[in-house]
């Protein structure tokens, strides 16, 4: 295959990660495959990509973080943080969640933090999701081990045969960009929306979705007839007829059996359906569900949910649990609940059974936001145990004492040794998508070397940035990667980005470590909308955001960040 049907390729590959309809382990598993078999690398090379010291190394901390995820430590503290004058309670927040990201998984620290925001009642959860969310990013780009982009980064470097990055190898430029972004946030914060919400943590707008039986005394009658105009609290928004919309409802509207009503309104307002019999809310009752327990949950990143739809999954048998309600960000979802498909960062309103709590696979595809329902805690000397570990680990291997990997392997050994962690947790947790995606992103990065490409890339870069000096390709290389990780996700801009930055910097017979850092640092400058990280995505329900909520906040805040980066990586790494 010639360098250009490679590249071509590639362009295939990142159309269709825009589009986002296919999953990103999915598209690049099959690139890597379909290189191997049009002879473009060797199997041995693809086998080697997922040996990856590198690659090893970030699965091992992913699942180092399980237990620390499970700590209350990061719920106790918030409580405190959150009292007093907004600017200062966001300040404080944005601080402890920047600095627990520069060691720890920032999805784990957003996720402990989330359901605690979204419950408190001192101050608008929309006024701190999105800085909570961006504060974890630009802790994160301080260490190595502070986001995932810059382990696979480093991967990239590893199977590159460059040496690989240290453990604060990042935080001559990270920390003064973090500092300077955060100030730029608190700043910009004051753009969010201030959705406050009811006395009742529960009582944020959902869709309700109640399907009519064909034995209802409803059937027959119009919706004035029926009293569905007058109910408490809940407005009858349409109706779904064999696959047919009817909205607005018109009061003359006549039912028939199997209509699927749709209504907005409140939670604690649902029972106000309990009056009609014969309405089925996702196959309960009224009457039943309203004796469930309602839990409020945002899909997870890993969850297997996303892009299917509820009839798709048997989502009841799955969770022994109805649904009903869906929100997604503050935006009306149409057509029939059943049918959507769901997305990761759309937050659900359960009514759960008796035993939805011992379900296996709930830390996989859920963040839980409502407290009646906690997940199992570390004790207080579990919790010591766990962080003392990682600490242990951390800092000899930044001090050269011990390899990062050795110290996090025998740290997972001593975690399922005492139980905190155990085998049946890491087979139903393990990042399996995650190691997908990186492996194989690693081969389509050795396709794109061996076939020509990525030089072929480099010398168009080379002569559109020949006026500008190696400066000018540098910004370039940036530039790219931004524009790769706002428009699809940040682990896959870096894969994209990488061949290039790397070949840019041979082509102009410089150190290629400043073009590496463009890579790693653009590949975290997602600040602009919520699609391309995971922790944006986590906040966009709960916040009730819109896009441009994101975009107001956020673009202060990128500017800043570039400027930073473009400002210093070449100071501390010269070409």
């Amino acid at each position: 295959m010639s360098a250009y049907l490679v590249l071509a390729s590639i362009g295939i590959l990142l159309g269709l990660l825009i589009h986002g309809r296919i999953a990103p382990a999915v598209l690049f598993s099959g690139w890597a495959v379909g290189y191997v078999i049009s002879g473009v690398i060797s199997e041995q090379a693809m086998l080697a990509s997922f040996s990856n010291p590198a690659l090893i190394t970030l699965l091992v901390l992913m699942l180092v973080s399980l237990a620390l995820e499970r700590s209350p430590l990061l719920e106790r503290l918030s409580d405190s943080l959150l009292q007093g004058k907004e600017w200062r309670a966001s300040l404080r927040l944005m601080g402890l969640t920047a600095g627990l990201s520069a060691f720890l998984n920032n999805t784990a620290v957003v996720g402990s933090l989330l359901g605690v925001i979204s419950r408190q009642r001192y101050i608008a959860p929309s006024r701190l999701l999105i800085p909570l969310s961006f504060a974890s990013v630009l802790g994160g780009i301080t260490t190595l081990v502070g986001t995932s982009t810059n382990l696979v980064v480093n991967s990239f470097v590893v199977n590159a045969g460059l040496p690989a990055l240290g453990m604060f190898e990042f935080t001559l430029v990270g920390l003064p960009v973090a500092v300077l972004c955060l100030m730029g946030l608190l700043f910009s914060r004051r753009f969010l929306p201030a959705h406050q919400l009811p006395s009742n943590e529960s009582a944020q707008a959902y869709f309700l979705e109640a399907r009519l039986e064909a034995g209802s005394p409803l059937v027959g009658r119009s919706i004035e007839e029926n009293g569905l105009r007058r109910l408490n609290g809940l407005f009858l928004l349409e109706i779904s007829r064999h696959d047919r919309l009817i909205s607005p409802v018109s009061p003359d509207e006549v039912l028939e059996a199997g209509d699927v009503l749709v209504f907005t309104g409140e939670v604690e307002k649902v029972q106000a359906l309990q009056q009609f019999s014969g309405l089925q809310l996702f196959g309960n009752g009224a009457d039943r569900l309203l004796a469930s327990n309602l839990v409020e949950v945002v899909i997870s990143n890993e969850s297997e949910l996303a892009n299917r739809t509820l009839q798709e999954v048997d989502f009841r048998t799955m969770f022994n649990a109805g649904v009903v309600g869906i929100r997604r960000g503050g935006r009306r979802l149409y057509g029939t609940l059943g049918k959507i498909p769901l997305r990761v960062g759309d937050s659900m309103l359960l009514a759960v059974g008796p035993d939805f709590k011992q379900h296996r696979n709930l830390d996989r595809n859920f963040h839980l936001l409502s407290n009646s329902l906690q997940r199992p805690r570390l004790s207080a000397r579990q919790s010591l145990f766990a962080f003392s570990g990682f600490g242990l680990v951390i800092g000899m291997a930044a001090f050269g004492l011990l390899p990062l990997l050795n110290g996090l392997l025998l740290l997972l050994a001593a975690l399922l040794l005492t139980r905190i962690l155990t085998l049946s947790e890491l087979r139903r947790r393990f990042p399996f998508e995650l190691m997908m995606v990186i492996g194989s992103a690693l081969t389509v990065a050795r396709a794109l070397e061996s076939s020509g490409a990525a030089a072929l890339v480099a010398e168009t870069m080379h002569s559109v940035f020949s006026g500008y000096g190696v400066m000018g390709a540098f910004v370039g290389v940036y530039l790219i990667t931004l524009l790769l990780t706002e428009t699809v996700t940040n682990n896959a801009a870096a894969a994209l980005a990488f061949p290039i930055g790397l070949s840019t910097a041979q082509g102009f017979g410089v150190d290629p470590m400043p073009f590496i850092m463009a890579v790693a640092f653009g590949a975290s400058a997602c600040f602009l909308v919520p699609f391309g990280y995971q922790t944006h995505l986590m906040v966009y329900s709960p916040g009730r955001y819109r896009v441009t909520d994101y975009i107001k906040a956020g673009l202060p805040v990128s500017v800043l960040y570039s400027a930073g980066v473009l400002v210093l990586v070449p100071l501390y790494f010269p070409f």
